[in-house]
This record gives structure tokens, sequence and C-alpha cells, in this order.
């Protein structure tokens, strides 16, 4: 099960965004986007996950188009954007065990309240997402992605508006996930997260 990119470009306009770009992730590897703001990173994982379509060039999940559309696709992609949208009305512990649930988890308590304390988010698990701060929903949005079983992690800058703690955790855990023969790709900004966990740069944009 691979991650193949190839030759993609997304133009909006006028304006070529992206321009051929190709490389491959797979089980147990991580593939790091990097380049300066405006570059396209958001662009490409957007394109990566379905929520937007490049112009030219082809995206695959196990030799399959990737397709929001296709129930396998959705099975396998646990995807993290900077414009994730939260369930209004129910608390934050309350979101996360609707969507573990969704995704066949049956029993889901145990696991939560790990995950809660792994991120920091127990103190808040009763209040609704829009009174948490940009911090706190960055976490919940992480979170939103590890309730879920996923064969491809896909996260924009999930080190924005982290502390230096958190920072340490975002290693430790994407390394976990590595471990655990999860495919990642990431933007990052942050030099020393990008070298600890990838195993392929690639540069977006010039």
């Amino acid at each position: 099960m691979v991650l193949e990119v190839t030759g993609v470009t997304r133009r909006f306009g006028t304006h070529t965004v992206l321009d051929g770009v190709g490389f491959t992730t797979a089980p147990g590897r991580a593939s790091v986007l990097v380049g300066p703001n405006g570059a396209g990173k958001t662009t490409l994982l957007r394109c990566v996950a379905g929520a937007d379509h490049p112009d030219e060039g082809e995206i695959t999940w196990a030799g399959r188009p990737i397709r929001e559309t296709d129930p396998r696709i959705r099975a396998a992609l646990a995807v993290g954007l900077d414009d994730a949208d939260f369930f209004p009305d129910v608390s934050v512990v309350e979101h996360l065990d609707l969507l573990a649930r969704a995704h066949g988890d049956d029993d889901p308590a145990e696991m939560l309240e790990e995950l809660l304390e792994e991120l920091e988010l127990a103190a808040v698990a009763d209040q609704l997402p829009g009174t948490l701060s940009s911090g706190q929903r960055r976490r919940l949005g992480l979170a939103s992605c590890l309730v879920r079983p996923r064969e491809l992690l896909i996260l924009d800058e999930p080190e924005q508006r982290l502390d230096a703690a958190g920072k340490r955790w975002l290693v430790d855990r994407l390394l976990a996930e590595k471990a655990a023969g999860v495919a990642i790709l990431i933007s990052c900004h942050d030099e020393s997260i990008a070298g600890a966990i990838a195993d392929e740069q690639v540069q977006v944009g010039r």
C-alpha cells in the first residue's frame, strides 16, 4: 500500500501553484513537505486528501485513484487540515466518541480517556469545541485523526500552536505511528520536527 504522487500540477487561473510534483510514501515511512509560505503545500495536501483535484498528474493509494467518494479510500485516510470542522453542539469527548463509533469502535471509552490525557484535553472534555483556545482546537483536530483506523495520516503543519512539550509529544507520536506501519504525509515549518521524522523531505515551490 503505497501513496504515489506523479506529475501533479495545480493552477488557479494563470497562476501555477504546483508544477509537476512527484513522490511516494510507503507504510512506516514519512514524507515531509517543506517550502515557504504560499508555496502550495496545503494545496498539495488537499489534492492528496481528495478535497481538491490536480489539473494534471495522478495521485493513488494502493493503486486506487484517490476519490472522496471511494469507501476504501475514506477508510484508509485520516486527514487533519487547518480548516477542520467540529460538531458545534456536542462536547469534545462526545465529538471524539461519535467519530470513533462511526469508524467501527463500539466501546471507545478507555481509548478516549487515554487520548484526552495524552493530548492534554481531559480538563476541557466536557466543553464545546467553540469554547476552546486555538491550541486546544489544534489538539482536538489531531485527536480526531487518532480515534479512527488509518493507513495514511495526512497533517497540515501539526506543530502550529503547540508549545515545546507539545512538539516533543508530536515527534514521539509520529514516530510511534511509523512504527505501527502508518504512512505519514505532513507539511512542516519546524526543521527539528521534520528532521526527526522524515524519511524524505519534498520541496514544494522554490
